[in-house]
């Protein structure tokens, strides 16, 4: 048996007309194992022969819940690029449910039974997180499927008072559920290109979940428990966790673990993005995806220092911006800048204007990491800090790039930058917190000397000499282009000779990495010279590299990378010391974007076993599915 990813995107490259097959294949997943030294042994349990079952709801009302979690307007980039005042005037916007001939239209608002009356509501915002919405249907016993419609109406107005609308249907998303697996089909599915229970539409991004009721409140369709999970579906498994490794059952049903048998979740990082399973688990409710590149973001502000200062603060619509640059590259970007139900020390925190300028060298970001940034998000977060007058990415402790400060000051706002409208501060803060960001993601001025490179400035003929060398990088990460208000953006290495692609060369687990090279006092860039060569060694204990199986497994995957547009590096270790590891599985896969000059590392992908004939068997969710259909036939 071939990998689940494998398996997964050899089908999707055939096309719609395998797409049936593609959505039963994306359900497998893997069994994973711990790197070295102990772990809690999973309790043992008993095997018992499941007797196969095939009601859908026979202790329970069946109904649907659709949870509409979370809509944005991708509109908010093109508006800022257009001279004017239009990207003051937020969108408005309502949503339409169709869920098995039953319509609901969120504008429309009853005031119920009793009271009686109606008003309409819209969403006036760019972006509604945090502003959750449900609609609930109650359906025919033991009824298989539902057919549901989720659609987007963007509103417009027009006339001297802005009296006339017109409604116009943007998105329409349509699903199958299945009320036996829990998992729809159609226009979102499991394991698609922009996430499971997330559609990335040309107008709108939506964040939903789709659910069945059931007795025991923890969302797990009876049939799947009495048939494939062995649970019982009398008793909430939401925090019941049987097999030890940290992620209870119901979110290793979801995203199509085994909940019986011990995953390496600590290490588990199927998407390369830096989040392990165990920190995707953890940020659930923030819309984490274990198969989705997500970076978090907890920015906070700093006091005006008089009257004419600007406010410190990473502004909404710059924010909007960023978010959505990356959106375009398939990385989905969320931004805590004081969400309600945050830690203690949490985004969007105003701190006093203690100091006019925040200088790299001077360490004081130390202070501001310490107190300021929640301890439990270090390591999931980058700590990003508005300030005075401020501009780097540099370590706050250890040799790790997490910590970013952007002045946002009178000077920088309008000298430097050059912009003398509301509207370009906001392009020029969210290309500052890029450019930022983008040290944070592997771009460095020892990854491509146009990074950082001042050697431009002083004199035309500087200028002239850096353009023709440097001047087709088209970046950000370029301070000869940072100040183009029509940018925004890194390069994507199409504009000629010495342009870097900095989108392929984006490593996301950057931020957690120490880093080869110490910026210490007085330093020089690009700092090259503290590049020797450095190797680090790869060693698992209990572990042992085999180069046919990686050679195998290459082969097998054909070129196919969990990230588009990087080339991947596979490695294959057996295992040699079973004592020590609390699963059964004898193989782990690692994974390593190919993309020098960039820093990477090696990331646990999958685990598993070897068949009698030397082929790789992972565990998948949707073959003990089909197994129990075919017994049911």
């Amino acid at each position: 048996m071939s990998t689940f990813y494998l398996k997964y995107k050899k089908q999707l490259m055939l096309g719609g007309a395998l797409l049936a097959v593609v959505i039963l294949i994306g359900a497998a997943t893997f069994v994973i194992i711990a790197f070295s030294g102990q772990k809690e042994e999973p309790e043992e349990q008993e095997t018992e022969e499941i007797t196969l079952d095939d009601r859908i709801s026979p202790n329970s009302n069946q109904a649907l819940v659709l949870e509409i979690l979370r809509i944005r307007h991708r509109g908010i980039l093109d508006k800022l690029m257009t001279p004017g005042q239009g990207w003051k005037t937020p969108p408005q916007f309502y949503f339409v449910v169709n869920m098995d001939g039953n319509e609901y239209a969120s504008n429309e608002v009853s005031g119920g039974v009793a009271s009686g009356g109606s008003s309409e509501n819209l969403f006036k915002t760019w972006d509604t997180i945090l502003r959750e919405n449900k609609v609930q249907i109650d359906v025919e016993e033991e009824q298989e499927t539902s057919e549901v419609t989720l659609s987007i109406v963007e509103r417009t107005t027009s006339g001297l008072l802005l009296k006339r609308h017109n409604d116009v249907e943007k998105e329409t998303i349509q699903m199958t559920y299945d009320y036996r697996t829990g998992r729809w089909t159609g226009d979102d599915f499991f394991m698609d290109d922009d996430g499971y229970g997330h559609y990335v539409g040309e107008t709108f991004e939506v964040w939903f979940n789709l659910y069945q009721t059931g007795e025991d409140w923890d969302i797990i369709p009876y049939w799947m428990e009495v048939n494939v999970l062995g649970t019982d579906p009398s008793v909430d498994d939401t925090h019941k966790d049987p097999d030890h490794d940290g992620i209870p059952t119901v979110w290793e049903w979801r995203w199509g673990y085994d909940p019986n048998v011990w995953d390496d979740h600590e290490n588990l990082d199927p998407d390369i993005d830096g989040i392990e399973n165990i920190e995707e688990y953890q940020m659930e409710k923030y819309f984490a995806d274990p198969y989705q590149r997500d970076i978090y973001i907890e920015t906070d502000g700093m006091e005006r220092g008089s009257l004419f200062d600007p406010a410190h603060v990473f502004h909404t619509e710059a924010q909007q911006a960023l978010i959505e640059r990356f959106t375009q590259h398939g990385i989905n970007m969320y931004i805590d800048d004081g969400w309600p139900d945050g830690p203690i020390n949490g985004g969007g925190e105003i701190l006093p204007h203690d100091y006019e300028k925040i200088s790299q060298d001077s360490g004081m970001m130390l202070q501001y990491y310490m107190h300021h940034f929640a301890d439990e998000r270090k390591g999931i977060f980058r700590y990003v800090l508005m300030a005075h007058q401020a501009g780097f990415n540099h370590p706050s402790t250890s040799n790790r790039y997490d910590t970013i400060a952007v002045g946002t000051n009178l000077k920088t706002a309008f000298t430097v930058k050059k912009a003398f409208t509301e509207r370009t501060r906001m392009l020029m803060e969210a290309a500052y917190v890029m450019h930022e960001l983008g040290h944070s993601l592997g771009i460095e001025p020892w990854t491509t000397e146009g990074c950082d490179n001042f050697s431009f400035s002083g004199s035309l003929k500087n200028r002239q000499s850096y353009d023709e060398v440097w001047g087709n990088y088209y970046s950000v990460m370029n301070y000869y282009h940072i100040t183009d208000k029509s940018l925004v953006d890194y390069s994507d290495g199409s504009h000629g000779e010495n342009d870097f692609d900095d989108w392929s060369h984006l490593y996301l687990p950057t931020f957690q990495l120490e880093s080869r090279i110490f910026e210490g006092l007085g330093f020089s860039l690009p700092l090259e010279d503290q590049l020797h060569g450095e190797t680090l060694e790869f060693v698992l204990q209990g572990w042992e590299y085999d180069e046919n199986l990686s050679y195998n497994f290459t082969q097998d995957m054909n070129g196919w990378s969990p990230i588009d547009g990087q080339d991947m590096i596979w490695f294959v270790y057996v295992k040699t010391d079973k004592a020590e590891q609390p699963s059964n599985c004898t193989i782990r896969v690692y994974a390593m974007p190919d993309i020098l000059p960039v820093d990477t590392a090696w990331t646990l992908s999958f685990e598993g076993n070897l068949d009698e004939n030397g082929d790789f068997m992972f565990h998948s969710q949707q073959d003990e599915i089909d197994d129990v259909m075919e017994k049911l036939s």
